[in-house]
């Protein structure tokens, strides 16, 4: 083929080309122009508009491809670049049919503005403002692709496993909706679709395998994505369809906290945690005795370990990765065993570093097998709810309480807030003795 050159027409840079023979029966255009959007005046040799050229013409022969072969010609893209090329020119991308079911001045406003920039012959500005490309339709299978692209801003903070899990948690109310209603267009979801996935829901808790509350955070995900998607592209999905879709009762099931004797002479005594790798065993001291969490522990930098400060500390901060709340970024004095195993880890737990998950979970497999957890509910992380019982007990201010365990302090911040000198002392008086080879 020869080599693309571009074209001056009106001021602006175009690629011009002739329908090739082959592709006549699918095109029944004679030339097609597409501008580039550089303009003479800013690139007068046409060497910018020259490199921008072989990405629109292949875009362009994909089309006349697409269209030979029978497929809609990348409909999903060629939506995506109308919607962006109308928002440009200062328009909120709408297809034509809402247009022209609209009052008349928009469609006015619109060919007046094509008019007037002298766009009239550019095909792609013309689509995009007039609405020329209808909205392609969005399947459920692709709703949490589509949600993860509109929140993609707000994920940048997340380490790989945790935007790992973000989409895990979605992906299971996702694939049971399907699963009860069929993969269809978002577009056409209805009423009845939204009750039989709550009827599916509510028949898993009758049968015991499903709480309220896990049911009712399914409901949620699943209208947050459709309203998230409805609200940044404009399908057309029923949101009202799916209000009043709660289902009534239950509560958050609290972990249970262990008795600080239990944890004393059964999770801390001497070979509780033979046999597992030392990393792991470690972070079970220091959860006992500074009621981090888990996955606090486990992704503390060498940075972030301070064991020759005056009161030695460890700081928790977002480090590639995002935190639970703002206010879980804090310093913790080191105590009892919390001081003793980190005093063996000055540079953390790297085997477990952005690996919570799985450390909880061999964590609690170890401590079932050895009958260190009285019931179910109890896990590893029931630590920190024995941690925050041990420490009420003192009757410390409240803020006191919120600072060590990283909750939001219900009074406005003045000052510098508790030292760690004073808070040294606080945990003082609740630290375990740890075992002799922590």
């Amino acid at each position: 083929m020869r080599r693309l050159t571009p074209t001056n027409r009106g001021g602006i840079w175009y690629l011009v080309r002739r329908v090739p023979r082959a592709f006549q029966h699918v095109d029944k255009r004679r030339f097609v122009k597409i501008s580039t959007g550089v303009y003479v005046a800013d690139d007068p040799r046409g060497a910018h508009a020259g490199r921008i050229l072989p990405q629109i013409n292949e875009q362009l022969e994909q089309e006349w491809r697409d269209l030979d072969a029978g497929l809609e010609p990348d409909h999903n893209g060629r939506y995506e670049r109308a919607r962006r090329r109308a928002r440009s020119f200062g328009f909120e991308y709408r297809p034509a049919n809402d247009l022209v079911a609209g009052p008349l001045h928009e469609v006015r406003r619109r060919l007046d503005m094509i008019r007037l920039s002298g766009l009239m012959d550019d095909e792609k500005v013309v689509e995009a403002i007039l609405g020329g490309v209808e909205r392609p339709p969005l399947m459920l299978s692709g709703l949490l692709d589509a949600f993860e692209e509109e929140q993609s801003a707000s994920l940048t903070d997340l380490s790989p496993r945790q935007r790992q899990r973000w989409r895990t948690h979605k992906e299971r109310p996702l694939r049971t909706f399907i699963e009860v209603v069929g993969d269809k267009s978002v577009g056409e979801l209805t009423r009845a679709d939204g009750l039989a996935f709550r009827r599916h829901l509510q028949d898993r808790i009758i049968a015991g395998e499903l709480e309220i509350s896990t049911a009712n955070k399914e409901i949620g995900g699943i209208t947050r994505m459709l309203r998230v998607i409805e609200d940044a592209r404009q399908l057309g999905i029923p949101l009202a369809a799916y209000s009043k879709l709660r289902i009534e009762g239950g509560k958050e099931k609290q972990r249970a906290a262990f008795d600080p004797v239990f944890i004393q002479n059964v999770i801390l005594a001497e070979g509780a945690f033979d046999g597992i790798s030392e990393e792991a065993r470690r972070v079970v001291y220091v959860c006992a005795d500074s009621g981090l969490r888990p996955v606090e522990v486990v992704n503390l930098t060498p940075e972030c370990i301070h064991l020759s400060a005056p009161v030695p500390y460890v700081q928790v901060k977002a480090i590639d990765r995002r935190l639970k709340t703002d206010q879980s970024e804090r310093d913790i004095p080191l105590v009892g065993c919390a001081l003793a195993a980190m005093r063996l880890q000055p540079k953390g737990f790297p085997t477990y570093r952005d690996k919570s998950d799985g450390l909880s979970a061999h964590v609690n497999a170890v401590m079932k097998r050895r009958g260190m957890r009285p019931t179910k509910n109890h896990t590893l992380y029931s630590l920190r709810h024995s941690f925050e019982d041990r420490l009420t007990a003192l009757d410390p201010p409240d803020k006191i309480v919120a600072t060590l365990m990283g909750h939001k302090f219900a009074r406005p911040k003045y000052g510098a807030g508790p030292t760690l000198k004073h808070l040294q002392g606080w945990l003082q008086r609740i630290a375990f003795t740890p075992p002799k080879s922590p």
